[in-house]
């Protein structure tokens, strides 16, 4: 992450210091230029935008009561100003610059390719970010930056103002947008290009847009020659380390002390504002030698590069490709044995269903003591768990019947006697002879399908890879539980939709599905919330469910976790209406060990100390 200013620079900067203004502006405008660079793509606005999102930053400054919050403040700020520009250019007759009006040295990915001597597939990725839409410019000049560690979950989710589930969807459906878009990239730089998609460019302009990005697209994957566009593309997260702010333009540094800084600032239209009028806007006592030149003269010079750091390492060579990264909430198999799976926003996007409740068919469910002697025995409650201390001695503490650890086998986790163990297939990779063997050995019935695929972060795997994959699955003779999707199990056309649609179309078997579910809404209104949806699954799929993973997390909002006490509430409603439900064969808390960083979470401490939560789970069944 780029150094910038802390909060004491900020509360002096709010308190009027010049020099701490200068240092404000000059950490801080490379992520505004960023920013906004990224969302409008080389659009002449660019200059304007950024000096009325400092402008406003500046002029409103002492009013910001929380300093530590100054960045989310000033990224919610510039969204907002990226958002008028948009609504202003839709009233527009024509929102497209001729070329003869554009300025060629300003289009942000070029800027980029050259600045930051981009190759390969990093080429690829930043030049199909001129085919997505303005939406999704927007947002993926936010995810860059999460992706790349100069911005977290918790402040694309203030700046877009939208829910933590709302925007992990967004994201998800921008990337599977930015996918399509680097496929097209690719066909379109083949040489020589496939002659049927000559054919289809016949009438093409030659400047992106989404009709023929579409077209594009369905030719490719459709057609031979060019369907090599969607092969082995690396996660595009992998792609951005490292890549997030390029070089400042030349004429932003000439802007700053000492350098001859331009005396005004042109915008877009072709106008002229002088430093005076720029300033008038703000206090004079916040102008600084650096607030004032950037106001009136470093915006009008390159901005829509997109800003950057003043030292930028050059890039390392592409990462290959991997079938399956493991990046947050659950370890992969190769992770076995490695601390609790990170749960920081930039990669937990996880989340919730936005459908509503259902009404629980068994009425409101009845409460048990959280603390008992031994623990309640249950064929349904089973433990999710990773290597830790005494992790033996805790799946038997917790009465679970069954457990598994996100691996073919129990090597790393071995659990007790008289506790099933059921092996997973975690993704791609593992489709294996060798794996898949391993699993039936290690197992007695069942084996779990993909982990979520629906994530980049996870297995990520396309509905049609998962159900090619599907038959090696079969032929173990196991029963089989469905890809656990993060999100949207019950959602027409969603991830496990079309993946079970897929498969009675192809014949394939599943026999029961496989759910992940975390609630942002630790109230009593929880319980309802997570039955309401695994109910609805059902409904859907008419199939046995499995939950493997499911609690109480907020990821983009404070306090993160619940208290003991609405853990324990939770626990109890939610295990009791789990039990009730004939259709639930069974589920698992996420997860067991209460350590490191799943101590404000999980159940054991060690192998002979739950947390309170951990006494409720004991207890439930």
């Amino acid at each position: 992450m780029a150094r910038q200013p802390g909060i004491a620079t900020v509360i002096a900067a709010r308190a009027g210091d010049p020099a701490a203004v200068d240092r404000l502006v000059a950490g801080y405008l490379p992520l505004v230029y960023t920013i906004v660079g990224r969302a409008l793509e080389g659009h002449a606005d660019v200059d304007d935008v950024v000096q009325e999102v400092m402008i406003r930053v500046l002029r409103n400054l002492g009013e910001l009561r929380e300093p530590e919050s100054f960045r989310s403040w000033l990224v919610a700020i510039t969204v907002r100003q990226v958002r008028e520009r948009f609504r202003g250019r839709h009233h527009a007759p024509d929102e497209l610059l001729d070329d003869d009006l554009r300025d060629p040295g300003a289009d942000f990915t070029d800027l980029a390719i050259t600045r930051l001597e981009l190759s390969g597939q990093r080429r690829e990725t930043a030049e199909a970010t001129r085919w997505l839409d303005e939406e999704n410019r927007e947002l993926l000049s936010l995810w860059w930056l999460e992706a790349s560690g100069e911005l977290t979950r918790d402040e694309i989710v203030d700046a877009t103002g939208v829910g933590r589930q709302h925007a992990a969807v967004r994201i998800q459906r921008m990337k599977l947008q930015l996918e399509t878009a680097r496929a097209v990239v690719r066909a379109l730089h083949r040489t020589p290009r496939c002659p049927d998609l000559e054919t289809v460019l016949t009438g093409w302009d030659g400047r992106p847009g989404p009709l023929w990005r579409k077209r594009i697209a369905r030719h490719t994957r459709e057609c031979r020659l060019c369907g090599f566009a969607w092969h082995d593309l690396i996660a595009a997260e992998r792609l951005l380390a490292g890549m997030a702010l390029v070089p400042l333009p030349p004429a932003f540094l000439t802007s700053l002390p000492g350098t001859g800084g331009a005396a005004a600032l042109t915008g877009s239209a072709g106008t002229t504002t002088s430093t005076a009028t720029a300033a008038k806007a703000v206090p004079a006592k916040l102008l600084g030698s650096v607030a004032q030149k950037v106001l009136a003269g470093a915006l009008t010079a390159g901005a829509v590069a997109g800003g950057g750091a003043y030292v930028v390492s050059q890039q390392s060579p592409d990462p290959a490709p991997q079938a399956a990264v493991a990046a947050f909430t659950s370890p992969s198999p190769s992770a076995a044995g490695s601390p609790s799976p990170s749960l920081s926003p930039a990669a937990s996007p996880s989340a919730s269903p936005s459908a509503p409740p259902s009404a629980s068919p068994s009425g409101k469910p009845s409460r048990k003591p959280a603390v008992v002697a031994t623990a309640v025995a249950s064929a349904k409650k089973g433990a999710a768990v990773w290597k830790f201390t005494g992790a033996k001695a805790a799946i038997k503490d917790v009465g679970a019947s069954w457990y598994y650890d996100w691996a073919p086998s129990d090597d790393d986790v071995p659990g007790p006697a008289g506790v099933e163990f059921v092996p997973m297939i975690w993704g791609a990779a593992n489709v294996t002879d060798a794996t898949l063997k391993q699993a039936k050995s290690e197992g007695d019935d069942w084996l779990l399908g993909f982990n979520e695929p629906d994530l980049a972060e996870q297995s990520n795997m396309s509905v049609e890879a998962a159900l090619d994959a599907w038959p090696s699955l079969e032929a173990t003779g196991m029963k089989l539980v469905s890809p656990a999707v993060a999100f949207g199990g019950d959602t027409k056309d969603g991830w496990l939709d079309r993946f079970m649609t897929g498969a009675s179309a192809r014949g394939l078997r599943v026999d029961a599905i496989a759910l992940h579910w975390y609630g942002s809404d630790f109230s009593k209104a929880s319980v309802n919330q997570f039955l309401g949806y695994i109910d609805a699954v059902h409904e859907r799929y008419g199939k046995p469910i499995w939950i493997t993973e499911f609690g109480l997390i907020d990821f983009g909002g404070s306090p993160r976790y619940p208290s003991d006490a609405q853990k324990v509430a939770f626990i109890e409603g939610a295990t009791a209406g789990l039990e009730k439900r004939s259709f639930v064969q069974r589920y698992a808390w996420f997860g067991l060990p209460a350590v490191g960083d799943s101590v404000d979470f999980g159940l054991y401490k060690d192998g002979k100390t739950p947390t309170e939560a951990g006494k409720a789970y004991r207890a439930a069944g």
